[in-house]
């Protein structure tokens, strides 16, 4: 008697909430990939990078099921989504990928520092489960998902088939309007200025609002995520977990000989 292997278990999340649109081309991408489990705070969370849920309960509800397809809100941060789903939801099984996004907003450069949408990506990661976050470089409440959804079903297929290397996931930013193709290329050297505007409360307290004008720091550079993306390019990006400059622990030696002023023997 002949078996056949299981559909593949895919975890879905993000930082825009269980209901985005962004969550929607997600689920419309990988419905055809395997069996979907989404696990996605119930509300925007955009910002929250890796935090986790520390100093109070989490709570997760089961919204819809059907067959191949679960979806679960989630009080917690994106993180806290990705570990829930692990550890407490999923049990034993392991799902074969794990999907983040669409992003309402590209999360290019250094912005992937500050993305919950690639915090949980990095979770994943960690936890050894191939990962792919997901945005598109356009803010508005009507963004079009619909150029994305056939370039995210490709990407997460050759992730499926051939997986990735440990310790490093995937960060896939689309342009706003037509894909005019792929690029895999690296993060461009960036920042965020002019980032807070004050205004007065109801109490007329000083407060201030996030904002923010991005600066490409090297804005001829042809090999980066930004060039790529201004040429109407997606955009794949391998992003490591592990942070640490490797090449400068040799040059660093000499601190271990270095002692406080005031160390005592």
């Amino acid at each position: 008697m002949t078996t056949t292997n299981p559909r593949p278990l895919i975890l879905l999340t993000n930082d825009d909430g269980h209901s985005s649109r962004g969550m929607a081309a997600l689920i419309e991408a990988a419905r055809p990939l395997g069996d979907l489990l989404v696990v996605a705070p119930d509300g925007p969370r955009s910002g929250y990078a890796l935090s986790i849920t520390s100093t109070a309960p989490v709570a997760v509800r089961t919204l819809r099921r059907a067959p191949g397809l679960a979806v679960m809100a989630c009080t917690g941060t994106p993180v806290d989504c990705v570990k829930l789903a692990l550890e407490q939801i999923l049990g034993r099984r392991r799902p074969s990928l794990l999907l983040s996004g669409v992003n309402l907003g590209d999360n290019a450069s250094v912005s992937v520092f500050y993305s919950g949408t690639m915090g949980a990506t990095l979770e994943g990661c960690m936890k050894g489960v191939p990962s792919v976050g997901f945005s598109l470089r356009d803010g508005a409440r009507d963004a079009d998902f619909a150029p994305c959804v056939p370039w995210v079903r490709s990407v997460a297929r050759r992730v499926l088939a051939e997986g990735l290397p440990t310790g490093v996931c995937l960060n896939v930013n689309f342009p706003k309007g037509a894909i005019a193709g792929l690029r895999v290329c690296r993060a461009a050297r960036g920042n965020w200025t002019s980032e807070w505007v004050a205004s007065a409360n109801g109490r007329g307290e000083r407060v201030y609002w996030l904002t923010g004008t991005f600066e490409n720091l090297e804005p001829h550079a042809t090999d980066t995520d930004m060039h790529a993306l201004d040429q109407g390019y997606a955009t794949l990006v391998p992003t490591r977990a592990d942070l640490t400059a490797h090449n400068l622990i040799p040059s660093l030696g000499h601190f271990e000989a270095t002692a406080p002023p005031c160390a005592t023997t």
